[in-house]
């Protein structure tokens, strides 16, 4: 499966677990959720090629898939990582919570989605 279509399986699987959260499914939630770390693994599979192709999501236009890329790439891209998550960060909801959230265990040392 090509890099590309990965990030896009990413990106949908990211914003359709919101979505499902939002309508109190809790069940789709998760289903979406494996299937975006899925992606991950594959695109870790790549190596930092495939780290590298998640980046675009820094730019999309939904801040819970930033957000999600941005968690995914904090080890690999740590400036621009923590750039995105302090964005969001400084909103409220649910996406700027978790953003904050991913920041403190960056900063406790606890973070451990790509921890090679």
């Amino acid at each position: 499966m090509s890099l590309h279509v990965l990030v896009s399986q990413f990106a949908e699987n990211v914003a359709a677990q919101t979505n499902a959260i939002w309508q109190g499914d809790a069940k789709a939630g998760n289903r979406r959720a494996r299937k975006y770390i899925s992606a991950f693994e594959q695109l870790r599979a790549h190596g930092d090629a495939g780290r590298e192709a998640l980046t675009v999501l820094f730019r999309h236009p939904r801040m819970d898939v930033r957000v999600m890329a941005a968690a995914y790439l904090l080890r690999y891209r740590t400036h621009e990582a923590r750039e995105v998550l302090m964005e969001a960060a400084r909103g409220e909801g649910l996406v700027p919570f978790k953003a904050g959230q991913t920041l403190k265990r960056w900063d406790e040392g606890a973070w451990s989605l790509d921890p090679e």
